[in-house]
């Protein structure tokens, strides 16, 4: 089955007696304009968004008809999760996961990265709160960064001059 569009979530669409075949992807999957997997009940399934990439979050529904709906679960992975203390603490954090060109998910006042034995020992070692744990990752950070520097000039010193300038 070859699916190119969305045609909803799961919180926004009556699924009467229907049942939910679930289209288990990996969180770094969610992202792919194009990608072939089995349902869990074994269905083969072929994605394919030619124009733009779906974003697929949990529940997403893939298909449906009289019987039966193919949505997306987001499966748990290991990560490392930062619920910094202050606003100067979240931009230091962000800055440090920023520098490392990983990928940032955000929920419950919580940074979360997916697990770096090396990233959990430097954010440990810098004074931060990191606990390691396994969860969905759901929301994750959408930013653009135009070029940058390390020097005195750059944009993460002039937040970091904003936000110490409340501590």
């Amino acid at each position: 089955m070859i699916i190119q569009q969305k045609s909803g979530n799961l919180n926004t669409i009556d699924i009467n007696n229907r049942s939910i075949d679930w289209l288990q992807l990996e969180w770094f999957e969610a992202s792919k304009r194009i990608l072939r997997k089995q349902t869990r009940s074994g269905n083969d399934i072929a994605l394919k968004f030619p124009d733009r990439n779906p974003a697929f979050t949990q529940g997403d529904v893939l298909y449906e008809d009289d019987t039966i709906i193919i949505a997306v679960d987001i499966l748990p992975c290991e990560v490392l999760a930062i619920q910094p203390a202050s606003l100067f603490e979240m931009a230091s954090v962000c800055y440090e996961i920023g520098n490392k060109h990983l990928p940032l998910f955000y929920e419950k006042d919580e940074l979360m990265v997916p697990f770096e034995m090396p990233l959990f020992r430097l954010l440990s070692a810098q004074g931060y709160v990191v606990k390691q744990d396994k969860r969905k990752l759901l929301q994750p950070l959408k930013t653009t960064v135009a070029p940058h520097g390390h020097g005195n000039n750059s944009l993460f010193s002039k937040i970091m001059q904003l936000t110490n300038a409340g501590v």
